[in-house]
């Protein structure tokens, strides 16, 4: 029988966070263990309060500990954290839960590759590993390496990219990964960075949206009602192409990080994206 896995949440009271809550007290193999967030509260006396603030409802939090503090990830016995907090607060906490022996899963945006080198210094498998990765949809896993097959064989590429209007940063982590992913399957093959932007008058700042890796333009939107979506567009000789991937709720989300949970003890040191538990 496979051991269930205890799992913590570090920004629980978040939007990602609550929906992380409810997928891991919905597994059988996995158990909520902990929920990290200064708006959570610990003790018995504050357990209605706490489940409200973290699941937004009264559903109870079957025993998990609920606390400000990373020091309850120790006392929940937790073996897994997955990070949804913030860019700043994940710089605290991801060096503390390597160094006490805590996998992490992270999905927190706004992470550079400062970060991504510091997170690989942190987790060497000894004695914690760790995923990280831009979008965990594996929808949007897909596109991105559908976008990494078409980008050699075309003549120029944008990404647009669509959140909900209270998303901190821009461009979005999956459109930066996607640039960066279609520049480096370029010159794999030894193809050139696409060529620059021939746009010879703006009229308004910013309408050609920002230069991103390998010539690649990126066009961020901020709209109330979405959740996160993106399209890469090609363009090559008398021919298009359109690669297109849309959550509509958070919980799509939830397969990509529960498998995440499930392998980051059997992948030593740290791993980017989901791809390598894909097998792509």
């Amino acid at each position: 029988m496979t051991p269930v896995i205890r799992v913590g949440v570090v920004g629980g009271a978040g939007r990602m966070g609550r929906e992380v809550c409810r997928a891991v007290r919905a597994a059988p193999d996995l158990v909520l263990a902990a929920v990290i967030d200064p708006r959570g509260a610990s003790g018995a006396a504050d357990a209605a309060d706490a489940g409200d603030a973290v699941l937004g409802d009264a559903d109870p939090l079957d025993g998990a500990v609920v606390s400000g503090e990373l020091g309850a990830l120790v006392d929940a016995r937790t073996d897994v954290a997955v990070d949804f907090s913030t860019a700043d607060a994940a710089r605290g906490a991801l060096p503390w839960c390597a160094a006490q022996g805590i996998h992490a899963v992270v999905g927190t945006t706004g992470l550079g590759a400062d970060d991504m080198e510091m997170l690989a210094r942190c987790f060497t498998g000894e004695p914690a590993n760790a995923v990280v990765a831009a979008n965990f949809a594996i929808g949007a896993v897909l596109l991105m390496r559908l976008s990494e097959l078409a980008a050699p064989h075309m003549g120029g590429a944008e990404v647009i990219e669509l959140h909900h209007d209270n998303k901190r940063d821009a461009p979005s982590g999956t459109a930066m990964r996607t640039a960066e992913r279609i520049a480096a399957a370029r010159a794999a093959v030894g193809a050139d960075a696409f060529g620059p932007d021939p746009t010879a008058e703006l009229v308004l700042d910013g309408a050609r949206g920002a230069a991103g890796p390998g010539g690649v333009r990126i066009h961020s939107v901020r709209l109330p009602g979405l959740v996160a979506h993106q399209e890469v567009l090609f363009g090559a000789l008398g021919q298009s192409l359109t690669i297109r991937h849309d959550s509509y709720d958070r919980a799509s989300f939830m397969p990509g990080v529960l498998l995440a949970v499930r392998a980051v003890r059997d992948r030593p040191g740290l791993t980017v994206g989901l791809e390598p538990l894909l097998g792509l």
